[in-house]
């Protein structure tokens, strides 16, 4: 479904992305995991349009090369990105919020209003306040409505940077949950999360980010069970014996 080539990306002199190959299939969660500063954001910003690639470098969405598109154009075609930091228009209202998220869906009126319920049917507590503005909500709030935006575009698609960060483990299952039931009904999701376990937990497959590069790939379960992944990633700590096996 989506396929990146030798994808590179630069910030003025620094090359962020080395050329990196990945790739999403339909109906699969794919998880990129990596420390801070290794690249990750950077790709999925490359991947909704919001930055510039290097010549050569190529993204092919549907069998369709995408990587010159526009944002807009490449949230119509099927991609949605919830974007680190929670961002939503923080003076509209949650409802304003979802419609926004519909914009480019404006026609659809009696389809947009069946997806706002089922919005607030994953996320109930949005409904409740759908009137208040959205700097007044919680910061699981916040994230839930970020979410539910993106997914107002009717995404093939939904890519996630960091959703649990910040948030109380009860609101992280929930979240996590909820992305377990959209990829249940079909949808591809390619999640960015510091939390590489719980990213990983939920992964039919996943990608190792280092400096621009990723260093390895492997299905979900493995990469859980990788000695390197374990102490660098997961924060555990190995015994002697496994560290010199």
């Amino acid at each position: 479904m989506l396929i990146l080539e030798n994808v590179r990306v630069s910030y003025g002199s620094i090359e962020a992305l080395h050329g990196i190959n990945l790739s999403l299939s339909d109906g699969e969660i794919v998880s990129i995991i990596g420390a801070n500063g290794a690249g990750k954001t950077t790709t999925l910003r490359a991947i909704a349009g919001l930055v510039a690639k290097a010549r050569g470098s190529s993204i092919r969405f549907q069998e369709e090369e995408i990587s010159g598109f526009i944002a807009e154009k490449i949230v119509s075609k099927g991609i949605s990105l919830v974007p680190e930091g929670r961002r939503i228009f923080p003076e509209l209202t949650i409802l304003e919020n979802l419609e926004m998220g519909a914009y480019l869906r404006s026609k659809e009126k009696t389809e947009v209003h069946k997806d706002m319920q089922k919005m607030f049917e994953y996320f109930p507590s949005l409904e409740a306040r759908k009137s208040q503005q959205g700097k007044t909500l919680s910061g699981g709030e916040l994230q839930m409505l970020s979410i539910a935006r993106a997914l107002m575009a009717r995404p093939r698609i939904l890519m996630l940077d960091e959703p649990s960060t910040g948030l109380a483990p009860i609101i992280v299952k929930s979240i996590f949950d909820i992305l377990r039931d959209l990829n249940a009904a079909g949808m591809s999701i390619l999640l960015v999360e510091q939390n590489a376990k719980l990213a990983l937990g939920i992964s039919d497959r996943g990608y190792v980010l280092k400096n621009g590069d990723i260093i390895l790939e492997d299905t979900g379960e493995n990469l859980l069970k990788n000695d390197a992944v374990r102490t660098a990633y997961l924060g555990e700590k190995l015994g002697k014996e496994n560290s010199e096996t």
